[in-house]
């Protein structure tokens, strides 16, 4: 009787710990399941901030293109002049450009160290969106009130600030195609999955040479068409030299990487040719002055508008590619994240980073709009970028890639010579 009372006695205290032990269990799952709810908003938001950019594209095409037709009777303050004429064309472009690189900053500064999904800062970038579209209309609002004198000083910023933005598309686009390759030519991949980086090298070796003697069909006729030449003809060394750089025994690299990267500066030399102005006689534009405004105009014009917005958001979200050096302080710092990214405790991307891009590509935009051209430049409607000020800028990053891709080969090899030589003085010491 006395064990029976005892085992009876103990049942209620095994149901509660028995309870406890599976409310405790529940506890874990309710804050995964949230943690979860919360990346897949973060994610989602990256695409409402990519509509955002593209509308402010397409507002400030408007304000160059039409706004003295759609908006002539919109009161204007005093910063627009006597005749409402600074608040179109150029200045209409990089005042819209203006309010949304304030919106944009407002942005990075109000995310920058986010490290935990429960964080305001978070939800501050994932939700919250009436506020947002508040500040983001006074944003666009502030520069109409600014002096013209004061809107073309953040026109120079916006060349240095696009210029920034050039580059960081570039690192981010050297380091895909270094993950491409890694991906197709690795070691530890099977005989097909090689055979197949091997066949998508020669289409885009193919695919460069083809696209280099098409240049020079289409845009080098004459003898006299002496600056087209060069820029093709340079061109193609450059594809030579990242080509031998590239196999040789000590690099080591195959033929993938500098197979991408050769039909990439291709496609920024065609792009720089493309962009010369219609009044020069080997331009390819000259032939299309009398037929513009015409499908394939208007066609190639939103294709660079999207673009735009595709560079800008790829370059957003992927902050990893550079985190070029990391003290033993980050290294253990990135390993306590590592820990919590297993847990999903840390934010899928940087939202700082993010943002700060967004900014830079609001400058860069305006200066696409405007033809890196801060005077009174008027450029025709539906084009975009055209003009030797665009011509060379494009030419000048066509090299500056090159020139980064080639650092990247040949900069591990240096580095391990050094080591080597440090190495071996240390022995003979």
């Amino acid at each position: 009787m006395g064990e029976q009372r005892a085992s009876a006695a103990a049942m209620p205290e095994e149901r509660e710990n028995g309870s406890s032990q599976s409310g405790a269990a529940a506890m874990p799952e309710q804050k995964t399941a949230k943690l979860s709810a919360r990346k897949k908003k973060a994610l989602r938001a990256r695409y409402a901030y990519a509509v955002i950019f593209l509308l402010t594209n397409v507002i400030a095409w408007l304000f160059r293109d039409y706004g003295e037709r759609i908006l002539p009777m919109l009161p204007y303050s005093k910063a627009c002049g006597a005749e409402e004429r600074e608040c179109y064309h150029t200045m209409g472009v990089l005042r819209v450009s203006l309010g949304c690189f304030i919106f944009f900053l407002i942005m990075c500064l109000t995310t920058c160290n986010t490290r935990k999904l429960d964080e305001v800062r978070n939800t501050w970038h994932s939700g919250w969106w009436a506020p947002k579209i508040v500040m983001l209309l006074i944003s666009f609002v502030i520069p109409f009130f600014i002096p013209t004198d004061y809107i073309q000083l953040y026109g120079e910023l916006a060349r240095v600030g696009a210029g920034v933005f050039l580059i960081l598309q570039l690192i981010s686009v050297i380091e895909f195609i270094t993950w491409w390759n890694n991906y197709w030519m690795s070691d530890d991949k099977n005989k097909m999955s090689c055979s197949i980086g091997l066949f998508m090298s020669t289409v885009f070796y193919i695919g460069s040479v083809g696209g280099i003697v098409a240049m020079y069909v289409l845009y080098a006729p004459k003898v006299s068409c002496s600056l087209n030449i060069f820029f093709i003809s340079w061109t193609g060394v450059l594809l030579v030299v990242m080509m031998v750089i590239s196999l040789h025994s000590k690099v080591n690299r195959g033929l993938l990487s500098s197979g991408i990267m050769a039909s990439y500066i291709v496609f920024l030399c065609w792009s720089a040719i493309r962009s010369e102005p219609a009044s020069d006689k080997c331009s390819p534009q000259k032939g299309e002055k009398e037929h513009h405004g015409g499908w394939s105009t208007v066609v190639g014009f939103i294709i660079a508008v999207c673009a735009i917005v595709i560079a800008t958001f790829s370059t957003g979200i992927d902050s990893q590619s550079f985190q070029f050096g990391k003290s033993p302080e980050s290294e253990s710092e990135s390993e306590s994240e590592s820990v919590e990214e297993e847990k999903g405790e840390v934010p899928p991307y940087s939202y700082a980073f993010f943002h700060v891009v967004f900014s830079l590509g609001a400058m860069y935009f305006a200066m696409l709009f405007i033809s890196w051209n801060l005077g009174t430049f008027t450029p025709n409607r539906w084009s975009i970028d055209v003009g030797w000020a665009s011509t060379w800028v494009k030419i000048v990053n066509e090299w500056f890639a090159a020139t980064i891709y080639l650092w990247k080969l040949i900069f591990p090899v240096i580095k391990q010579t050094k080591v080597m030589n440090h190495e071996g003085t240390t022995e003979q010491v």
